[in-house]
């Protein structure tokens, strides 16, 4: 592409390079879910067929490091960087080990200038890391790893609980997600600080949102600003009619329910998505929160704090679509929220979890305002409680440390 003379033989390897990239994405991680849907949806006609699928493990990653693969082409043919000449540094870029299975999904313009010049260890930028890397092992072990065995257990025993039990399984997947995913993003980015390399940021505390457009601001950033940068601007984005923006956007949130999974529920959960954040579209109101909730105060008014817990709730709903094996269980799982069991006392009373989500939600309040909820502590306050906050983030994840729950992330 660098080296073409003409524009439509650049085009040509470009598309080359786009079909290759996503040919392997679609082969390992979509061919079943065509085949089994094209199968059903012929039988409804009265035809049957046994369709052929794979019996391969989907490559660990997989939509990960095609992402960057993507964003490295697009950039040599918009003309945003030259092109990498040596191959290791290209593959270290690729395949740089903290982000290579659960990302952030990195660009070629912010990971490769980093790759090719020297590096020299930063001991202050290396102990941050260490500190990030300790608070992600939190998220991880301590909080989701415990929500995720009562979420588990809701979710796949529902006909045995009651709709206020659904409620408490609803909300435990929510915080089990959020705090998998951004556990690992903190990890994998206080990691390459280790090395002198700073990732992109994967999350900007997304559960205090106003409304869903900044919730889409502050979750999953590296997809979101991929999607919007590789996919919205180019369909067009905000400087279309209305109804040009609408489908772009109805477009944006289908795509990125796909690229989560091959299944029908993440497609449902895009779906909602692009319900949701639509009227704010049509209103033009979906940049109306680009600051932070309460910033510079401890405590958001009763309007925030109502905006916050709206959008929180409305995010919760889609996540049950995220979480269920299908479609019909996941509105079999509503339908069980809004039964008369809802007004119940829920099956859940586990003290200690609720007491650690208490203390793990006050302190990411209180640091909402940094790159991580941690970073307060090495900055503002004395040594001896820096160490005593240290032994005892330790203690909890060497205690609760047990069981091992797969990151969920490793399965995109």
């Amino acid at each position: 592409m660098s080296e073409a003379g003409r524009k439509s033989i650049k085009k040509f390897w470009f598309w080359l390079s786009i079909s290759i990239n996503l040919g392997f994405l679609g082969f390992f991680k979509y061919y079943n879910f065509f085949a089994e849907s094209f199968a059903e949806a012929i039988s409804n006609v009265g035809l049957h067929v046994n369709p052929w699928t794979l019996k391969v493990i989907l490559p660990v990653g997989i939509s990960f490091y095609t992402f960057h693969g993507l964003s490295y082409v697009i950039d040599i043919y918009k003309d945003r960087i030259k092109p990498e000449k040596n191959f290791i540094k290209y593959s270290v870029f690729v395949s740089f080990f903290p982000l290579l299975v659960a990302g952030p999904i990195e660009r070629a313009t912010h990971l490769l200038p980093q790759i090719q010049k020297p590096r020299v260890f930063d001991q202050h930028k290396a102990i941050d890391g260490m500190r990030q890397i300790l608070w992600g092992l939190f998220k991880k072990i301590v909080i989701a790893d415990q929500c995720a065995t009562y979420a588990n257990m809701i979710f796949n025993h529902e006909q045995g609980y009651s709709g206020s039990t659904h409620v408490l399984g609803a909300v435990f997947f929510a915080f089990q997600i959020y705090c998998d995913f951004s556990g690992y993003s903190d990890i994998a980015i206080g990691t390459a600080k280790l090395f002198g390399i700073d990732l992109l940021k994967n999350f900007a505390f997304p559960y205090f949102s106003r409304d869903i457009a900044e919730f889409w601001r502050r979750w999953h950033i590296s997809l979101s600003t991929w999607f919007r940068d590789y996919l919205y601007i180019p369909l067009g984005g905000s400087k279309v009619g209305t109804w040009m923006k609408v489908r772009n956007t109805f477009i944006i949130f289908l795509v990125s329910g796909f690229w989560h999974g091959a299944n029908w529920t993440f497609i449902i959960w895009g779906l909602l998505n692009a319900i949701y954040i639509m009227p704010m579209i049509l209103f033009k109101t979906n940049r109306n929160n680009l600051d932070i909730a309460a910033q510079g105060k401890l405590f958001p008014s009763l309007k925030e704090f109502l905006s916050i817990a709206f959008t929180f709730g409305l995010t919760v709903l889609a996540w049950i679509f995220f979480r269920s094996q299908s479609v019909t269980a996941a509105f079999h799982y509503i339908k069980k929220i809004i039964s008369g069991s809802l007004f119940s006392m829920p099956a859940i009373k586990d003290p200690v979890l609720f007491i650690l989500l208490a203390i793990f939600i006050m302190v990411e309040w209180v640091g909402r305002e940094r790159h991580y909820a941690l970073e307060n502590i090495g900055i503002r306050l004395p040594k001896p409680i820096r160490w005593v906050t240290y032994y005892a983030l330790v203690a909890a994840i060497l205690y609760f440390a047990g069981t091992e729950q797969q990151f969920i992330y490793f399965q995109f």
